[in-house]
């Protein structure tokens, strides 16, 4: 058996490896057709103008839908894993709200533009960046909380890396941000795509293009770390049937139905 097959450890390396495609696929179209520079766009700038922008949309709502699939599961295993720990309880349950908030900044960045629609896309954005990097530290408290009793300390150190490497690129990408887009370079800085060494404004630019690019790798980094625990865990739907037909009908005590998603149980 290969190791993406076992278990459910195919969600992490589908949602990572789908996500990166869904950036690579757009940067290459987008510098293909000289619609951004190929030294370190904004992300999004290579989903901005199409037909970059459709690949780019769509591939993203369905990392999105990857990305609900692996936090929900990932709340499930820490839920079976401590059924009696309040603070560990408590701590998932907000790891789960900070991660679906995330996956509905993704998707609200995917299909909201920001040459367009500036104002939702920087909200999408800081649900994405903002909740992601929020739901990565929760994680690692939970991680820290279940050594090493659950699992060894080597996965909460490497954890714990990713988050600091998260959290540096945020706090750069958001100064050198906040200065680029506050300061006086220029009314069409949100509509820019190309820019030059010469322009005012270009160091500050990027720095932000670099720390994002980098924010999102640790991003891919942390939820790689899943692999190994997903390995551990299967999920199964149970079917309870109410009667023999779909009429309006009392309902009669039937046997209920067990179907397995995967073959093995947690």
């Amino acid at each position: 058996m290969w190791w993406f097959q076992q278990g459910l450890s195919f969600l992490p390396s589908a949602l990572v490896i789908w996500t990166a495609a869904a950036f690579i696929f757009s940067y290459i179209t987008a510098i293909t057709l000289h619609h951004v520079d190929p030294v370190l766009p904004y992300i999004s700038d290579t989903g901005t103008v199409a037909p970059e922008k459709c690949l780019f949309g769509a591939m993203l709502n369905i990392a999105a839908v990857l990305c609900v699939a692996t936090i929900y599961v990932r709340y499930k295993q820490v839920q079976a894993l401590n059924p009696e720990e309040n603070r560990i309880i408590r701590l998932n349950k907000a790891g789960l709200v900070l991660g679906l908030l995330s996956c509905l900044g993704l998707s609200i960045v995917a299909n909201f533009q920001k040459t367009t629609f500036f104002a939702i896309h920087v909200c999408g954005a800081v649900l994405t960046f903002g909740m992601g990097s929020l739901y990565m530290f929760v994680q690692t408290i939970l991680s820290y909380q279940m050594q090493p009793k659950i699992h060894g300390k080597q996965v909460f150190w490497i954890r714990l890396l990713l988050v600091i490497w998260c959290g540096v690129s945020a706090f750069s990408m958001l100064t050198c941000s906040s200065l680029l887009y506050h300061g006086s370079f220029g009314i069409d800085i949100v509509e820019k795509l190309h820019w030059s060494p010469k322009d005012k404004g270009y160091v500050l630019h990027m720095i932000t293009t670099a720390a994002e690019w980098s924010m999102s790798f640790s991003f891919f980094g942390f939820f790689l770390t899943y692999i190994r625990d997903f390995q551990k865990i299967s999920l199964r739907v149970e079917a309870n049937l109410h009667g023999l037909t779909l009429y309006d009908t009392a309902p009669c005590p039937i046997n209920n139905e067990r179907t397995r998603l995967l073959p093995r149980d947690l």
